[in-house]
């Protein structure tokens, strides 16, 4: 039974601060001004800052890592911010490319790290599917997170995930879910006529799997390319009967 609060700060667009049982966890850390970002064959553009800046965020303990190669997940400032953390965790093709602190884990793996009262944090990695089936070899490998140990919520970090059946997997292998921070948008881009992230339709059918307590929405503003935002996602779940999206204002916290 968890005892613990998870206290969360978004920063904007997949870059959430996550605070608990005295430990500090960022994920895919963007901290670059908005302009033109090319990615592969694509440009995309960063329509607004972060709310914080890494000076202001401050020292983290761990950064989880869905992917880093395509800008809007990990950008310069985030590369530079991760030689800061003790612990970046991360696909393995990443971490071989990152080195330093990074470590790779592959999907139903997992890692841990000690907890300032003595207690240990486990982070699992899941799997992610950043786009339709058969996208991986093009979008290259993508990792969700379920965080876990003694008194603390379990929370599932989906990383950039497109696939309920993804997001069942991981309630079947990993549940019950207490908290979730889903990466939605319904991200898009010119050379794929396909979503890469959850629609507000799929995070939806997600919560109703998930049945968590507290889901928060992540990774639906900042970018062009972000094909839905918040208010659709806050559209859809009160149109469901649903009441636990937590849609935050960039630079706001809130404790769940």
């Amino acid at each position: 039974m968890s005892t613990d609060t998870v206290t969360v700060t978004l920063i904007g667009g997949p870059t959430l601060l996550i605070e608990v049982a005295g430990i500090r966890i960022l994920t895919d850390p963007t901290f670059d001004p908005p302009g033109e970002y090319p990615s592969g064959p694509s440009v995309l553009v960063k329509t607004t800052g972060p709310a914080l800046t890494p000076e202001q965020v401050g020292a983290v303990d761990v950064v989880l890592l869905s992917h880093d190669q395509h800008p809007d997940n990990l950008d310069a400032a985030g590369r530079a911010f991760l030689a800061t953390v003790p612990l970046v965790v991360t696909t393995t093709a990443a971490a071989e490319r990152l080195g330093g602190s990074a470590v790779g884990v592959e999907p139903w793996r997992r890692t841990e790290t000690s907890l300032p009262d003595g207690r240990t944090l486990t982070i699992g990695a899941v799997p992610a599917q950043h786009g339709p089936d058969g996208f991986a070899a093009s979008s290259g490998p993508v990792i969700g997170f379920v965080l876990s140990g003694e008194g603390i919520p379990t929370t599932y970090v989906s990383g950039d995930n497109a696939a309920v059946r993804v997001v069942e997997e991981v309630v079947d292998n990993q549940g019950p879910i207490e908290v979730a921070v889903l990466f939605g948008g319904g991200a898009r881009t010119r050379r794929l006529d396909a979503y890469l992230t959850l629609r507000a339709d799929q995070a939806v059918r997600a919560a109703r799997l998930l049945d968590a307590r507290a889901i928060v929405l992540v990774h639906a503003e900042g970018w062009r390319h972000f094909s839905q935002g918040q208010a659709d996602f806050a559209d859809a779940f009160a149109a469901a009967g649903r009441s636990e999206l937590v849609v935050l204002a960039p630079g706001e916290r809130r404790v769940l």
